[in-house]
């Protein structure tokens, strides 16, 4: 009998093996051994055994010599189906990356660790057979045979087994006990029962209900009060068994309350029917309030009936929850949501639930582009301009580009939605290239708040607090006699920037980075934001030790300690990214502010997304701090967040205001931005663009180089530009190298170069070759970098 061979991907991620391997299939495993499925095989001259993806299969080998054969399968089903697989050779390529990082990325982390995999018995005469033993579960190890291997997959094909993963590090891992029915007669056992034993009557009348099951221990505790002695009590007298079960954990346990659809505004009908004929990538632009969101659930609806399946994405996990409300109240248990703000066993078992088709819809962030979802109808990439869909690190992908992979492969709609689209995508729904649907106006006509752009230059504008102008304070002070909320807006965490000392002007810099460090004055901290060093604030110069020190800058504890002395009695509640460490910090934060918050302060997270009805201001206090970025998106990404927050306010019966502080009052970007005018700043930004030679006349690579030694960091980007100079295009550019504003990080020194190109194959091979050169480098110190699409060049 011929050998049947698998072409695998191994764990070992350097570009010599950045290829699939042939090995034997054990004829034990032949069934269990399908394209997508993890294994174990031997790897180099030892026997040291390695993870890999099953890539194809096949009956002959390419392999000159004799290939070694297949150790054990690490799952009994496909972890990943034949479009991820497809997706990964392409994402590799685009974005210079290792295909088994690109196929690890797919998964959740619980499946790239240590882990039990636990066999759970579905068929009862299973329990009684000696594999079992008698047990619900079972731990498998990875010394399983061969014979027993290929048992376990006719029992999964057959569905009297299931099998669950469980991390070894994480012993969370949730198991319930259960009272489960015995072969009684409930109701005639109730006779028998003294009618004094009112928990024992409770318990078995629960019973009665012959729909019942089974009922957990936590739930007959908790919601009807009937303690643990009652339970032991009911079972030594064999009324019920007990069993101890793996629960999926559910991260959406608080109840949403149901929703149905809207009746759609003539704009929002038409916007829905343009989406649901599409041929082509549909660009939905809608300014801030114009109900995007509910376009897209009327969207994902239309798809559900069809029995397809949808997959929405938004930015920033901060506005999942509220996203994820909406979502669940209009499609209830049908929803799963995936963001980073889970634990590795929710996201695990979310994952699970998709790729079970249990799930119909997917809500997340960025990583949720991967989902396992199959024959998907529409992909929504709510917000799609945020700089958040790209990955900044290996591998380099942004969720845009990977969804409208999957869009063309499932030959399904892509929504790209916002109120202040990037340009790229604008020029491309100019073009023709996506299908541009707009929603011009705010629903039921409501109007887009005024804007006061105030300058603060003019001394008149200032207060004692020269953070917080006179026109805003007063403004707060009236929404707060109004019983209204407001908004506040800073770009910048911690207490200040930085120290300094008046006396001979130190500044406390960061050991690691070329960078000052940061104030945080609760937790009597300076902070470097690019390592973590941390140093207590010290109340002398180290230098001179003078006592003459400077909090300079400002941050938003500042404003909430200066917010608190000015209004004594207004709940303020501060979010950014000290404020939202703990696990379901945002959904908190967001709750109280709903329900009891005066004043809601915080960096760019609170800018987008967020609809609270009763917000009727809106402050900037600083919206020069993107501007003095060394990066020719700075002007787009002002003018978007300046848009974006603005319309935060009046967004439902009552009418807003917005006060925007700055020292640039005549700069374009925040001019149009508070005349919320994309039209003209579209306009004025790309011939900026097309005569800087940027996207999107033209895509960018970045390639990073870093060492220990900044002469060693500089040879080698010159060297890079040796290699690459001669493959360029008329027209085609090369910048560098050059060392970004903050040229030393984590004791390491950086050297950037930026290519400009156009379409070139020629470019990719060359860069593809430096990857493969790479490997020898590291061995020397070197970090070198590729990112394609890059969106900071900072």
């Amino acid at each position: 009998m011929a050998n049947l061979y698998a072409q695998v991907i191994v764990d070992v991620p350097t570009q010599q093996t950045d290829h699939t391997f042939d090995y034997i299939v054990p004829d034990a495993l032949v069934q269990a051994v399908v394209p997508g499925i993890r294994v174990a095989v031997p790897f180099g001259r030892g026997q040291r055994l390695v993870q890999g993806f099953v890539i194809t299969t096949s009956n002959t080998s390419s392999f000159a010599k004799q290939a070694k054969a297949i150790d054990h399968v690490l799952d009994f089903a496909p972890v990943l189906n034949t479009e991820l697989l497809d997706l990964s050779r392409w994402l590799a390529y685009q974005s210079f990356a290792f295909r088994i990082s690109c196929l690890q990325t797919m998964l959740p982390n619980v499946m790239r660790a240590k882990y039990h995999k636990i066999a759970v018995a579905q068929d009862p005469t299973l329990q009684k057979s000696t594999f079992f033993n008698g047990q619900n579960q079972l731990i498998l190890d990875d010394k399983l045979s061969l014979a027993t291997q290929r048992q376990i997959v006719i029992w999964q094909k057959e569905n009297k087994i299931t099998l669950k993963y469980q991390v070894q590090d994480q012993a969370k891992h949730v198991q319930q006990w259960f009272l489960m029915r015995a072969d009684l007669d409930y109701a005639e056992l109730l006779t028998t029962i003294n009618t004094r034993a009112k928990r024992q009557r409770q318990l078995i009348e629960l019973f009665c209900n012959p729909t019942l099951k089974k009922i957990s221990f936590t739930k007959l505790q908790q919601q009807y009060h009937i303690d643990r002695s009652v339970i032991n009590k009911a079972v030594n007298n064999h009324w019920f068994t007990k069993k101890q079960e793996i629960v999926l954990r559910n991260p959406n346990s608080e109840p949403i309350s149901k929703t149905t659809a809207k009746k759609l505004t003539a704009e929002q009908d038409n916007a829905l029917q343009q989406i649901i004929n599409a041929k082509k990538p549909v660009l939905l632009e809608g300014v801030t309030g114009s109900g995007k969101t509910e376009v897209y659930l009327q969207t994902i609806e239309h798809y559900l009936k069809q029995g397809k399946t949808a997959l929405m994405l938004v930015p920033e996990i901060s506005l999942t929850p509220q996203m994820v409300e909406q979502v669940r109240g209009r499609f209830g248990s049908a929803v799963a949501v995936l963001h980073s703000g889970l634990s590795k066993g929710e996201r695990y078992d979310e994952w699970s639930k998709i790729e079970a088709k249990q799930v119909q819809v997917v809500v997340g962030a960025r990583s949720a582009v991967f989902a396992p979802l199959t024959n998907l109808g529409v992909i929504i990439i709510d917000e799609e301009h945020e700089t958040s869909y790209k990955q900044n690190d290996n591998p380099r992908y942004h969720a845009r580009s990977v969804a409208l992979w999957r869009g063309r492969y499932h030959n399904c709609t892509v929504i790209l939605g916002s109120a202040t689209p990037s340009l790229e995508s604008r020029a491309r729904g100019q073009k023709g290239v996506y299908q541009l649907v707009q929603l011009p106006h705010r629903v039921a006509n409501q109007e887009l708040p005024p804007v006061e752009i105030v300058d603060m230059r003019q001394s008149e504008n200032l207060t004692e607090q020269l953070e917080l102008s006179k026109p805003l304070v007063k403004a707060i002070a009236l929404n707060l006699e109004n019983k209204e909320q407001t908004i506040l807006l800073l770009n910048r965490r911690g207490f200040a920037s930085f120290v300094l000392c008046r006396q001979c002007g130190f500044v406390p810099q960061c050991p690691n980075c070329d960078v000052s460090l940061t104030v945080h004055l609760q937790q009597h901290n300076l902070v470097c934001h690019y390592c973590g060093f941390k140093r207590a604030i010290e109340h002398q110069c180290r230098q001179c030790k003078s006592t003459k020190l400077r909090y300079s800058g400002t941050g938003t504890q500042k404003i909430e300690q200066q917010l608190q002395q000015m209004f004594t009695d207004a709940k303020i509640i501060r979010m950014d990214n000290d404020t939202t460490t703990k696990k379901g910090s945002h959904q908190r934060l967001l709750r109280q502010f709903a329900t009891q918050g005066d004043i809601l302060l915080g960096t760019q997270m609170i800018a987008k997304g967020l609809d609270f009805p009763n917000v009727t201001l809106v402050g900037v206090i600083n919206a020069d701090t993107g501007l003095n970025v060394n990066d020719f998106r700075s002007s787009e990404q002002t003018f978007q967040l300046l848009t974006q927050v603005s319309g935060r306010a009046g967004r439902s019966q009552k009418a807003g205001r917005v006060f925007i502080q700055t020292y640039n009052p005549d700069n374009a970007a925040i001019i149009l931005a508070a005349q919320q005018n994309y039209e003209l700043f579209y306009q004025r930004e790309m011939q900026f663009r097309h005569q800087a030679a940027y996207p999107p006349y033209f895509y960018l690579i970045k390639v990073t180089v870093s060492h220990r030694y900044q002469a060693q960091a500089l040879k080698m980007a010159y060297n890079i530009i040796k290699q690459i100079k001669p493959v360029l295009k008329t027209r085609e550019q090369l910048l560098g190298p050059t060392q970004p504003p903050i040229g030393r990080i984590k004791q390491r020194y950086y050297y950037q170069i930026i290519i400009k190109y156009r379409q070139n194959e020629q470019l990719f091979t060359a860069l593809h070759q430096l990857l493969n050169e790479v490997q020898s480098y590291q061995k020397r110190g070197f970090l070198v970098a590729i990112d394609n699409e890059a969106q900071q060049l900072e």
